[in-house]
């Protein structure tokens, strides 16, 4: 494959703190980039983790958004929603919706209605054979128990302050469809076969990272899958890619243009770490972001981030 250089990219004003509080989850999913799961060890300690409301105050920002693995493992998670909350931020929990039924989480689903945290959750496809081969045997039947705790107390439904949006990624080497048609019949076939409601439908495409990438590479999939988001880049997604309003946190405090970097090292120019953001106040808005060729994921057809296909913006 011949190389491509991604266009130069400059951050515009910040909104957004991403923070991966591990790696550990009760899943381990085949197109999880961040390779996840059970026996990952990896935590933020509670220092650094301390230090993420004093920056979201100290810019002013509105959105913290968390994610991991399966950030509600983390033992202070209730902690920092709460801190963050009290400051009038935004909480986006990236849920597997599987968590909510672990044993010991009884009281989760509850905690993230009380406190009105925007539930993100993970559901490849309303087909139960679809969703328990990409994430493990079992996965679909205990994500319908937690989308119904989830609606039983509100979310999905005509309440402005209980989001429920759900994240449909691609089974293998494609992009996803686009993302209006296919909310369309996920809230169609949700709602007939199990009665579940929802807000909004992310598209989001796989990257060709880590364990995502470990599997092309033995399918002998992963230099056409490459190719193909570099033939379908579409230079109108550039403005709003996710990486020029974010800032990723590595759950060891380190900075990072977008949970991508994160996860191939990637560190933002100064190689920051989160206290940095309060020893100094950095001039962010204009400074250079890190890219590669994965970012040609995030710009591929309708483009991508975490919010969804970059078209519907």
């Amino acid at each position: 494959m011949a190389v491509c250089t991604f266009p130069k990219l400059s951050r515009s004003q910040l909104t957004t703190l991403q923070v991966n509080l591990g790696y550990r989850c009760n899943q381990k999913c085949g197109h999880c980039h961040v390779n996840a799961g059970p026996e990952r060890k990896e935590m933020m300690d509670k220092k650094t983790l301390e230090l993420i409301p004093k920056v979201l105050k100290h810019y002013n920002l509105n959105i913290l958004d968390i994610t991991g693995g399966a950030p509600e493992l983390h033992p202070d998670f209730k902690k920092l929603v709460i801190a963050a909350r009290d400051l009038g931020v935004e909480v986006i929990d990236r849920c597997n919706l599987t968590i909510l039924n672990e044993p010991g989480n009884e009281g989760l689903a509850d905690f993230l209605a009380e406190n009105q945290v925007t539930v993100t959750a993970s559901m490849p496809c309303y087909q139960k054979e679809n969703v328990d081969m990409q994430r493990g045997k079992g996965v679909f039947e205990r994500s319908l128990m937690g989308l119904r705790q989830l609606n039983s107390l509100g979310y999905g439904k005509n309440n402005d302050s209980l989001i429920l949006n759900l994240v449909f990624n691609p089974q293998g080497d494609n992009l996803p469809p686009p993302q209006a048609k296919l909310e369309a019949d996920y809230r169609e076939k949700l709602n007939e076969r199990y009665g579940i409601s929802f807000n909004n439908l992310y598209t989001i495409t796989n990257m060709p990272i880590k364990r995502f990438a470990a599997q092309l590479e033995i399918s002998g999939k992963l230099s056409n899958y490459q190719k193909l988001l570099i033939e379908k880049y579409n230079s109108s997604n550039l403005e709003n890619v996710m990486c020029k309003t974010l800032i990723s946190v590595d759950w060891q405090g380190l900075l990072y243009d977008c949970d991508f970097n994160q996860q191939l090292g990637l560190h933002m120019q100064g190689r920051y770490h989160i206290k940095d953001l309060l020893n100094q106040k950095l001039i962010l808005e204009g400074e250079s972001i890190e890219v590669g060729q994965h970012c040609y994921g995030c710009t591929a057809g309708s483009g991508s981030s975490c919010s969804g296909s970059l078209e519907a913006k």
